[in-house]
């Protein structure tokens, strides 16, 4: 009898986490404009391209790192193009997107925190 109950117990564990881990769907055309977290910004363009800048780091819209980006249910990933040729992959995973806010975070569990300009 305590084996089934553990056994039960267990699957439904399973099943709980499972249920859990379930990844969200983000609609992509909500990502387009331009967001900001403090000092820095992001701006998603409808083709698929973006570019990112932080003004902490004295660096102005006009000198914005460019990147390609894709959304594809809950990960978001960025590819920046360096000036150089060289591509670098960044994946993310959403937690929050609508009209006004997108949230997200990285690999090592920073948040970002963004709210739309426009």
């Amino acid at each position: 009898m305590k084996k089934n109950k553990l056994l039960i117990l267990s699957a439904i564990l399973v099943v709980f986490c499972i249920a859990c881990e379930r990844e969200k769907e983000f609609d992509p055309t909500l990502l387009h404009g331009k967001w900001k977290q403090n000092t820095l910004f992001e701006v998603y363009k409808s083709d698929g391209t973006g570019y990112t800048w932080d003004e902490a780091d004295d660096v102005t819209e006009e000198e914005a790192q460019p990147f390609e980006w894709s959304l594809n249910k809950d990960k978001l990933e960025h590819i920046h193009i360096m000036e150089m040729g060289g591509r670098i992959p960044k994946n993310y995973k959403v937690t929050e997107l609508n009209s006004t806010t997108l949230q997200y975070e990285d690999t090592y569990d920073r948040s970002y925190n963004f709210t739309k300009m426009q």
